[in-house]
């Protein structure tokens, strides 16, 4: 006896209300109907429906014997999905939902490549502020924080990026390149407003975990929480600001940039990939997936210093960027 078509059946018949019902719906001989459910009731040794000339009616082992069985069949539709979604190519549109700076700096410059694997695919990407957590309005959501996002929901760690001092190398030729954070107070600074570091700026030692914590003076010549505001004027050479590693990786490599205290950083961040549910994931999605982590990784290491040729040094403070 085929166990799963059976069950099919058996739950059909109850939906339906009848026998005759479920062998239209199934597009099956009433016959057929009947022996597959007679079956079933044989090979569990139990009866699961009381017949009527007028109505069928579970029995209480057929009720709890129904619950089991719909699981079952939804468990094996879920593996069949996902089966025909890892083969099928993947179309169609999706929803990202994503940082605003995650999206410019370096989403917008991956998409061409994955556009050249998969032309069926369209996104959608909304970037209105923080993300914190998966939305389930959203196909894919990315999320930067300190911290590893709680909830309900499928996530994967895509990189660790380091917040880092940098400069214009016009501004440092002018002004001197500081070998420890306590000489920061001689120079122009762009940091956040005063008063969201009202205990100091901390930078920490990436070999000897050496804290110092320099407080913001009179030389701050930018105060703002906009991250491509400070980007743009860090560029410009206004002065040294504390950028997300993966804001400026382009600007290091190509020399517009300069790290700065090469054996400190501020803090480092996470930077996770998450959907709401791993259950029908369609081919479109999971490719975005696959793809973002073949890009950044999916390790707790920060790619953008590596590949800028940058990464805090495990030597003595003051050990100048390889």
């Amino acid at each position: 006896m085929d166990t799963l078509r059976a069950m099919k059946v058996f739950a059909r018949v109850v939906d339906e209300g009848s026998l005759a019902g479920a062998a239209r719906a199934l597009d099956l001989a009433p016959a057929v109907v009947t022996r597959l459910v007679a079956e079933l009731e044989a090979h569990l040794g139990a009866r699961l429906l009381n017949r009527t000339t007028r109505k069928l009616a579970l029995t209480d082992v057929g009720e709890a014997y129904l619950d089991s069985a719909r699981r079952i069949l939804a468990e094996v539709e879920e593996a069949e999905a996902l089966a025909g979604a890892a083969v099928s190519e993947a179309r169609g549109h999706l929803r990202v939902l994503a940082p605003p700076a995650v999206a410019v700096h370096q989403l917008a410059k991956h998409l061409p490549e994955f556009h050249r694997r998969h032309p069926q695919v369209t996104i959608e990407l909304h970037a209105p502020g923080p993300v914190e957590a998966v939305d389930e309005n959203f196909d894919i959501t990315l999320m930067a924080g300190r911290d590893a996002p709680d909830g309900g929901f499928v996530a994967r760690l895509l990189a660790l990026t380091e917040v880092i001092t940098c400069a214009a190398p016009e501004y440092l030729d002018a002004r001197g390149r500081p070998i420890h954070p306590a000489e920061m107070a001689q120079h122009d600074v762009l940091i956040p407003p005063l008063s969201e570091i009202q205990r100091g700026v901390r930078f920490v030692h990436g070999a000897s975990g050496e804290a110092f914590i320099a407080t913001p003076d009179r030389r701050c010549v930018l105060s703002t929480t906009h991250t491509d505001t400070n980007y743009a004027a860090a560029l410009a050479g206004l002065g040294i600001a504390a950028l997300p590693s993966f804001v400026i990786d382009d600007a290091l490599r190509e020399g517009a940039l300069e790290r700065v205290l090469p054996g400190w950083r501020l803090f480092s961040s996470q930077l996770w990939i998450g959907m709401p549910s791993r259950r029908y994931v369609p081919a479109r999605t999971r490719a975005l997936w696959d793809y973002l982590l073949e890009v950044f990784g999916g390790e707790a290491r920060d790619p953008w210093l590596a590949a800028a040729g940058c990464e805090t040094l495990a030597g003595p403070p003051g050990a100048a960027c390889s």
